[in-house]
């Protein structure tokens, strides 16, 4: 569960890394958009370095247009080949450029309002569980139509916070439905949230290991390493935190930071 909220001193050889690319098909050059006076990428950057545990937060740029914003905002840069083909790739090439790094967090660049107790909590797991190689976060999901949405991924776990699947389905799928199942607690269903933490040499070898068939299927690149029989342990957090993946998405955020 959740743990209670505390300063953690910053792990010594914890870095966040916020992997940003330039094309995007839904929203083209989200990381840009600057409505709110700011481009999202550094929304993001500014709440991940909130954080308490990572002692450095890096943005894993793909073209010099986005590591030009970055550093005028103070951002640390690296430069990633544009054709990385997933965020753990990016994430992964741009470990190999921070030696010094043991766990990595890969925080997703359009998720302008992550939450930084999701951040220490995945390394806190990480750094309690050394037979770990992974560690993700997962929320309380009470809305049927999330639940039925595929966009919406699922994960179930067992006692000890070993994740068991994740799915776009709903997972446990209940036999015979009753409304009370969303309002349970402990909760029954958790939305699973695409932050992730890695340790280095596991991270390499996700990022060279082939797509395998579980994860063809749900297009869920977390399969592949339960497939590889390895443990995903998962942490829980109070509320979900909104990505940015249409211009709905975007709109929504700048009237929610206007607000404040």
């Amino acid at each position: 569960m959740a743990h209670p909220a505390r300063r953690l001193r910053p792990h010594r050889r914890a870095y966040a890394v916020i992997p940003a690319r330039l094309a995007s098909t839904r929203l083209p050059r989200k990381m840009l958009l600057r409505e709110t006076g700011k481009p999202l990428i550094q929304h993001t950057w500014e709440s991940a370095c909130q954080a308490s545990s990572p002692v450095e937060v890096w943005i894993a740029a793909d073209s010099e247009e986005i590591a030009v914003e970055a550093r005028a905002f103070g951002a640390n840069v690296l430069l990633t080949d544009p054709n990385c083909p997933s965020g753990t790739d990016r994430v992964a090439e741009a470990a190999r450029q921070l030696p010094d790094a043991d766990i990595l967090v890969n925080v997703q660049g359009d998720e302008p309002e992550v939450s930084t107790e999701a951040i220490d909590q995945a390394v806190e797991l990480l750094q309690d569980n050394p037979d770990a190689v992974m560690s993700t976060i997962a929320t309380p999901l009470r809305t049927r139509e999330k639940l039925n949405n595929p966009a919406c991924v699922k994960v179930v776990f067992d006692r000890d916070g070993r994740a068991l699947y994740f799915s776009r389905s709903p997972i446990p799928h209940a036999r015979e439905w009753n409304d009370a199942l969303l309002t349970a607690d402990p909760p029954h269903f958790y939305q699973h949230l695409g932050l992730y933490a890695y340790r280095r040499e596991f991270l390499f070898e996700l990022a060279q290991t082939p797509r395998t068939d579980l994860e063809k299927v749900e297009n869920l690149e977390q399969l592949r390493v339960l497939q590889l029989g390895k443990t995903i342990l998962v942490g829980v957090v109070d509320r979900p935190t909104a990505g940015i993946d249409t211009p709905e998405d975007y709109r929504a955020f700048v009237r929610r930071y206007r607000g404040r």
